[in-house]
């Protein structure tokens, strides 16, 4: 087995989205070819209900999938097809937006005002770009838990691991989305297979990612290497991005560790992208912002 390096250190970065949701974004637009098949990580965790309650009010997608996992509090949302509802905390939405479809997602949080999740955005390959739209709504019990003899705790939500399956599929980017709890001081080794590319998310306590000889410390992207002394931990907020390798192996600090572990099959199509809509070249993306202008952005079998 080859431990995969750690190739990016990367803090996520405050971003103001929708109608003033204040959130954390870890990686998107920009270059994310190192995360191909994925194209955007938004942490939305926040305790201050006037920095979320705006929402997402109705917006377009097209050629993409959203996967939304929440931690804490509510998102309802409703779509162009007729779809109303809501996830809550260990659920999972998995919108396939496809030929395109306008939506809406408006976090409420809890009674102690938190409203805590994530979303990733998924690249669709270019056969699938104007799919039909599809939801994948999956209810915290249908989510496959394993514990390790050593206390490792894991949630599969997408893709098979340790001999379980996610309730998530027919997804093209083929991914492994797991949520992964360390306990303190364990160093636990987690398969992923070697032509994926890979990251983690970490979001509770710290841990050190370790190279085949040990921990490696690597800078912060802002940073060079002589500028400062490199982290040494990945800590909450902290985004790990991995070189090739067939496992990741993480060493947990004193009050354990938690974060997402994400891989996907690289698509390694040109990205044509602006806003919530990304196709494969800039034609496609005129002529998806010249539908919406002309109200025909909406495919048949995603209208109510």
């Amino acid at each position: 087995m080859s431990i995969r390096p750690v190739k990016r250190l990367i803090k996520s970065k405050p971003a103001l989205e929708g109608a003033g949701v204040h959130l954390r974004r870890a990686f998107g637009f920009g270059n994310t070819s190192d995360f191909d098949p994925f194209l955007l990580l938004d942490d939305f965790r926040n305790d201050v209900p006037e920095d979320y309650l705006a929402g997402f009010p109705w917006h377009p997608h097209r050629g993409i999938e959203t996967i939304t996992y929440v931690l804490a509090g509510t998102v309802e949302h409703g779509d162009s097809m007729g779809n109303r509802g809501a996830i809550a905390a260990g659920d999972v939405q998995w919108m396939t937006a496809g030929s395109g479809i306008i939506h809406q997602e408006m976090p409420k949080g809890d009674q102690a005002g938190r409203m805590h999740g994530f979303q990733l955005w998924a690249n669709l390959p270019a056969g699938l770009k104007m799919t039909p739209p599809r939801y994948q709504e999956v209810k915290a019990p249908d989510i496959p838990e394993i514990t390790d003899d050593d206390g490792t705790h894991v949630r599969v939500v997408c893709g098979k691991f340790w001999g379980k399956a996610g309730p998530v599929d027919g997804i093209a980017a083929d991914p492994m989305y797991l949520d992964v709890s360390v306990a303190p001081g364990r160093r636990k080794s987690l398969p992923v297979e070697t032509k994926r590319h890979a990251f983690a998310y970490v979001f509770a306590g710290s841990g050190k990612f370790c190279n085949a000889s040990g921990p490696l410390a690597v800078p912060t992207e802002a940073v060079g290497w002589l500028d400062t002394a490199p982290p040494s931990e990945a800590d909450n907020r902290s985004l790990v991005l991995f070189d090739r390798g067939d496992e990741v192996t993480v060493q947990a600090g004193e009050e354990g560790i938690r974060f997402l572990l994400v891989s996907g099959q690289p698509l390694e199509e040109p990205v044509a992208w602006y806003g919530p809509i990304v196709m494969n070249t800039q034609e496609q993306l005129q002529q998806a912002f010249r539908e919406l202008r002309e109200g025909t952005f909406l495919q048949p079998e995603a209208r109510d």
